[in-house]
């Protein structure tokens, strides 16, 4: 879904990655949660749900509303951080990339999900080909008797997260049917039959517990000569949420996971609400009726997992992807929403008359500099960045050379977000709200280094996790590490976040404070 402004354009040089700093407080805690060889034993099955853009805020706002088997089961007898942090450019690609490796786009490569090839001479789009590190599934998969699965509504995301041709794939295709790389698929032809998308052509999305007479909040319209607008609305509705959790809910049954002589790691890539939230932003009612239609989906899966392998014998950790910024009011969209094209053509006229090369294509984020003959590139990438900066969009930039327009947090954001050949020469950063302006006049981008994009809840449920609710920031680097400790498998060859060892059953760590709203609400 993401997309990007087109003019012509040039490269990038490459400079030393960033290395990971934590908070000391953070690394004594972790130090004083963690016992060697002291982890409860393994359960034969582990769950990652992936909510593609899933905010904390998301939560607060109908946890009165939420039923106690869902979220907050999860939550008050897990381990919950309500401040999570992907600290580099959020987009689809480059987030779940760092989920399956551990690792920030500056170590495993996938800085968007398109980039500019020099070599082919156009954009492309990220593909599990391009990652530079090793995935976690990949170290799942390697190990003796250990089976993988990734469901997704995409194909691509679901390879890209694997990281390995030894997970098994399930996917939705362009009909809105799912697809499989398994052998074994006869279930699953018997699964789409019962379960067409085309049953819900004029279908209507009402709110939660709405009468049935209720008016639609949505309908699903169904025109045979446009069957993908309804393609589009049914992959950004609660039924396509439902269909993805159906599946894994059939997948669980017919694959006996956690029953048999293997370990089972199963990844859920639920995108609907970032579909949603492409067309919406962050602030719309729909996105609270997901919330709760995500809540009553986990509930049922955990009431699954709870009779078959049983309670106790698995764990399940829940995640956000990425977050989302408010979409723009009517009166404030001609100022907030940016035109690359004309951005670039700005920036384009200031190097010319300072005689600094030109634009060869510029895809939000990336700047990409034609510099041949230059002596002195640098001097043009520089150029290119001051440029920007007198853009009224325009907030900070980065060029490929290290240098940052600002020395704070944010250049760690920067930095963290640049692989060189790929995030061109010059990476830019809009001010706060500003998104791409698609020419549709509606909708939101994803891909920004600020709070409202990076900012996703993490929960870890089962027996080897205790309650507790942390309140400081973690990374999405943190995830992976800290299965593999729960695994007993090596960690991703890139890695570079910490163990969160006081997640574990037994390490040191404070009560669920109230029952009655989530802490992220009670600081408030």
């Amino acid at each position: 879904m993401n997309k990007h402004y087109i003019i012509s354009v040039g490269l990038v040089n490459s400079f030393h990655m960033d290395i990971c700093r934590r908070r000391f407080g953070a690394c004594i805690l972790a130090g004083l949660a963690t016992r060697a060889l002291a982890l409860p034993p393994r359960a034969k099955l582990l769950m990652l749900v992936v909510l593609e853009q899933f905010r904390p805020d998301y939560l607060d706002s109908v946890w009165s509303q939420l039923d106690p088997g869902g979220f907050r089961r999860l939550i008050e007898t897990g381990t919950y951080f309500p401040d999570c942090r992907h600290l580099a450019c959020s987009y689809t690609s480059s987030t779940l990339a760092t989920l399956a490796t551990g690792a920030w786009p500056a170590q495993h490569g996938i800085v968007a999900d398109t980039w500019y090839d020099r070599a082919a001479g156009r954009p492309v789009r990220a593909s599990d080909e391009d990652l530079r590190a090793t995935t976690l599934a990949a170290q799942i998969a390697a190990a003796e008797d250990s089976r993988v699965f990734v469901v997704s509504m995409d194909h691509g995301d679901a390879a890209l997260y694997a990281g390995t041709a030894n997970a098994r794939l399930y996917w939705m295709n362009q009909e809105g049917h799912f697809s499989s790389n398994a052998r074994d698929t006869s279930w699953l032809e018997t699964y789409r039959t019962m379960n067409s998308p085309e049953a819900l052509h004029d279908a209507a999305w009402v709110a939660m517990g709405a009468s049935p007479d209720a008016p639609a909040l949505r309908t699903l319209s169904y025109d045979q000569k446009r069957p993908q607008d309804f393609l589009a609305l049914y992959k950004a509705s609660p039924f396509a949420q439902a269909a993805q959790f159906e599946l894994l809910r059939e997948l669980a049954s017919r694959e006996r996971l956690g029953q048999t002589g293997t370990f089972d790691f199963v990844c859920l890539l639920s995108s609907s609400t970032a579909l949603l939230g492409y067309e919406t932003g962050a602030r719309s009612p729909l996105m609270q009726q997901m919330t709760l239609h995500q809540d009553k989906q986990l509930e049922s899966l955990l009431t699954q997992l709870d009779d078959a392998p049983g309670s106790g014998m698995y764990n399940l950790v829940l995640t956000g992807a990425h977050g989302a910024p408010p979409a723009p009011t009517m009166e404030s969209r001609p100022r907030l929403a940016v035109n690359g094209e004309r951005l670039a053509q700005a920036i384009q006229s200031k190097l010319m008359l300072g005689g600094n090369g030109h634009v060869a294509r510029y895809l939000y984020p990336f700047l990409y500099l034609d510099t041949e003959g230059f002596a002195a590139p640098e001097l043009s990438r520089r150029a290119a960045g001051r440029a920007a900066l007198d853009q009224p969009a325009v907030a900070a930039y980065f060029t490929s050379d290290g240098e940052c327009s600002v020395h704070d947090e944010w250049e760690r954001r920067f930095r963290n977000s640049f692989y060189p050949g790929r995030a061109g020469d010059v990476v830019l950063s809009y001010r706060p709200e500003y998104i791409e302006d698609y020419g549709s006049g509606r909708g939101i981008s994803y891909g920004s280094l600020y709070d409202y994009d990076i900012k996703t809840p993490l929960c870890f449920y089962g027996a080897q996790f205790g309650p507790s609710v942390l309140e400081y920031p973690v990374e999405t680097v943190d995830i992976a590490p800290t299965l593999a400790r729960a695994l007993g498998v090596a960690p991703p060859s890139s890695s570079i976040g910490r163990v969160l060892g006081e997640a574990f059953a037994g390490a040191a760590r404070a009560p669920f404070p109230d029952t009655a709203k989530p802490p992220a609400a009670k600081s408030k």
